[in-house]
């Protein structure tokens, strides 16, 4: 090698990308006003409600029968849910990957408020020979990695949903509920982010996106199946250490078994343990997310699908349903069903990128801002109040949980922030309000934009200078961009995003990779993370 070259790789390697750009503070005002909400007593006390919130992960909008469709697998317990609650048609997250709809869900507030915009990385390219090894030489297919710049190793500790913000946990255990986390956390991993520390008294999962289910892969009951993408390459490798071990409030725990039947497990001990007193159980399973490791049992259920990688994902979704069904037999069987609010959702839509997804007719999948990354299932179970078997056609976000649980059990929210969710009771039990609970909902990562209004959809990726338009009464599956042909309404939509736009702060950290999406007319729409 000449003399040159490898003087530059000498300075690639050591120039370090720096991240004082990317100081991440708490907001001292939201913060005072957290530990004075925190610390006072409430009111008034609250119902006695029970909260159980379970939530999948990667699930897509047509991947059960939860609506009574043919969804590519049966779930019998969703079915159940829907039949003796409201199936919301129409349910929103606030982004098309895991971290931020998270974020978005546990305050009913919009992320975007307080920064929570991204994916939290444990890993930046610390130099300018890393990015350019894994930039030029790591096949990444169509996840390309865009920035070099990286937060110091504060800041990348700092990653996680701000301590400023108040979380449904911490409500309802101010007004006094037991509080159980069992499952995936995905919003911080140092200690101030840890979920007992959010508001749980008892957390028992992992931080990171993804861990195995199974620690004994090699087992004759386990089905392992392997993707070729780099991402899955480094999910395996990392197994279940880490970010990506079981914790029991903070502490690491080696146990075997399937993580989706520990985590259930775990929700059902918490609700006999606490079936006295008023309880709110937060269930965010990992299914279907990869890594795809299923219980063979269930594997062997779908021997009519050829395709093994989608009979896999098929077993994850069957796994899921059983826990949802095993929750709902557990408050059934100590008489606790008719007081307790059972909800259900996914955290984004199917992650089509796994060729085990299938999110359609609707367009998109995860890391998408189409409606197949950002509908997805939604239901709600208050036997005796929630009307049996209702449907509710009109949009709905994630958003709205907080409100919701808050207005159920009579809990007061902190008043010196906004909060964008509405309250659905009025909707869907006493049927007092009509029309839309939102007029129009809004998504933003960094400049990835989408705004709904009415039917009107707006889809643009500023970077690349792509704009779409839909009229999803018309066109659901976002076929047919009628951009061109009206004008004035991208540019009315534009402009409410950009009110919108003026309450939001900028991301806290920065993304390290960007996806790139090619809609069926060969444009191309991208999404960092």
């Amino acid at each position: 090698m000449r003399r040159s070259a490898v003087v530059a790789l000498l300075v690639l390697a050591g120039r370090v990308h720096g991240g004082a750009d990317f100081r991440i503070t708490p907001d001292a005002t939201l913060l005072a006003g957290r530990e004075r909400y925190v610390s006072s007593p409430p009111a008034a006390p609250p119902r006695r409600l029970n909260v159980v919130l379970i939530v999948a992960d990667d699930l897509g909008r047509h991947d059960t029968t939860l609506y009574g469709e043919p969804g590519m697998v049966k779930t019998p317990s969703l079915e159940r849910l829907a039949k003796e609650g409201v199936a919301f048609t129409q349910g929103y997250v606030t982004a098309p990957i895991c971290s931020p709809s998270r974020a978005g869900l546990l305050t009913g507030r919009y992320q975007q408020r307080f920064g929570h915009e991204g994916q939290p990385h444990e890993r930046y390219a610390r130099n300018g020979l890393e990015y350019f090894v894994f930039k030029n030489f790591i096949a990444t297919g169509d996840w390309v990695l865009k920035r070099a710049v990286s937060p110091d190793d504060e800041d990348i500790a700092r990653q996680g949903l701000p301590k400023s913000e108040v979380t449904l946990a911490k409500v309802l255990k101010r007004h006094g509920y037991a509080t159980g986390m069992f499952g995936k956390w995905h919003l911080g991993w140092s200690p101030d982010f840890e979920p007992h520390h959010r508001g749980f008294d008892e957390a028992y999962g992992h931080y990171e996106a993804y861990s195995l289910y199974f620690r004994d892969r090699d087992s004759p009951a386990v089905v392992n199946h392997r993707h070729e993408d780099f991402s899955d390459r480094f999910i395996w490798g990392k197994g279940r250490d880490g970010t990506a071990a079981l914790r029991r409030n903070g502490v690491v725990v080696d146990e075997p078994g399937d993580t989706t039947d520990r985590f259930t497990d775990e929700a059902i001990a918490f609700i006999e343990k606490h079936k006295a007193e008023p309880f709110f159980v937060y269930l965010p399973l990992q299914n279907p997310h990869t890594p795809f490791q299923a219980k063979r049992a269930l594997y062997e259920r779908f021997a009519d699908e050829p395709d093994e990688n989608r009979r896999v994902y098929k077993a994850l979704i069957a796994s899921l349903d059983e826990s949802v069904g095993r929750v709902l037999d557990a408050l059934d069987a100590r008489g606790l069903s008719d007081d307790t609010l059972v909800l259900f959702i996914s955290d984004n839509g199917g992650a089509e990128y796994t060729l085990a997804a299938d999110n359609a007719p609707l367009n998109g999948g995860k890391l998408t801002m189409f409606e197949g990354g950002i509908k997805v299932p939604f239901a709600l179970r208050w036997p005796g109040q929630a009307p049996a078997g209702a449907r509710f056609e009109a949009p709905v976000s994630t958003l709205d949980i907080m409100a919701t649980v808050a207005a159920a059990v009579g809990a007061q929210l902190p008043d010196d922030r906004p909060y964008d969710g509405v309250d659905l009771l009025p909707f869907v039990l006493r049927g007092e309000a009509t029309g839309a609970p939102h007029d129009e909902l809004f998504w933003r990562a960094e400049y990835a934009h989408a705004v709904r209004k009415g039917d009107w959809k707006l889809v643009e990726s500023v970077d690349v200078g792509q704009v779409a338009l839909f009229d999803l009464a018309k066109d659901p599956g976002e076929t047919r961009d009628l951009s061109r042909a009206h004008p004035d309404v991208v540019q009315a939509l534009q402009a409410d995003f950009a009110k919108w736009e003026t309450q939001c702060r900028p991301p806290l950290w920065p993304h390290v990779m960007e996806y790139r999406f090619r809609t069926a007319d060969g444009r191309e729409f991208w999404y960092p993370l």
